[in-house]
């Protein structure tokens, strides 16, 4: 199962704007009276929220590169990447991506099945196979399948977008290896928790589970999740 750090944390560039879900006031009342532990965790973070930054195929191609390696190196390649491109690290172009050959993305020091991954995610997006304008009327599900057709695209990173790019208000990413942990240790007194016992806990959360999800995450680390 995925390892909830590394890609959620990645640095944030400074520049872009934010926003946050208009649902998350809401999702913190109904959360607070359908769980005890949820309504002793949200206030301890006062006023601060989930938050969206960037476009769709740099976040997506910020989870490539973030892949199994740490924070700091993955930041490290980012902007070295971003730079062979050419643009903004915060809003890259899918065309000026397939404009890059292997060897240039390797320069960059992307492993050979990062950049295999982020030329197939480039392609996917300049062809139009992922159907960004209609993200917003289309299902969580559908998404991912869209999602997890593009090369080093799995279900917990399709499920990461949805919540911190799309800020979709009801996902539970059950192979996320932090919310399994904090719910171990906020409900089941550090014992062992299997998806069946995640799942049916997260069914009180509904139609919140993401805002949920992002609370636990908060509960191990202090620090603003973002991706």
């Amino acid at each position: 199962m995925p390892d909830s750090s590394a890609q959620r944390a990645a640095p944030a560039d400074a520049s872009p704007a934010t926003v946050t879900p208009p649902y998350w006031d809401e999702a913190c009342r109904h959360l607070a009276r359908r769980d005890r532990v949820m309504k002793k965790l949200i206030p301890k973070f006062g006023e601060a929220r989930l938050q969206s930054r960037g476009d769709a195929f740099t976040t997506l191609a910020r989870s490539i590169v973030g892949q199994q390696i740490s924070v700091k190196a993955a930041q490290s390649v980012w902007e070295r990447f971003a730079a062979e491109v050419g643009g903004p690290s915060t809003r890259l172009a899918p065309a000026s991506v397939l404009a890059l050959d292997t060897p240039t993305l390797r320069g960059a020091g992307l492993s050979a099945r990062k950049a295999e991954y982020l030329l197939d995610l480039a392609r996917h997006f300049e062809s139009g196979v992922v159907h960004v304008p209609l993200w917003q009327q289309m299902d969580d599900e559908e998404i991912i399948d869209e999602l997890v057709a593009i090369r080093g695209i799995g279900r917990w990173t399709a499920e990461m977008f949805l919540i911190f790019h799309l800020m979709r208000p009801n996902v539970l990413p059950l192979d996320d290896l932090g919310l399994i942990k904090g719910i171990s240790l906020g409900y089941f007194s550090g014992e062992p928790v299997s998806r069946a016992e995640a799942r049916e806990l997260g069914e009180a959360w509904a139609p919140y589970r993401s805002v949920a999800t992002w609370y636990i995450w908060r509960s191990l680390d202090p620090l603003p999740v973002d991706y």
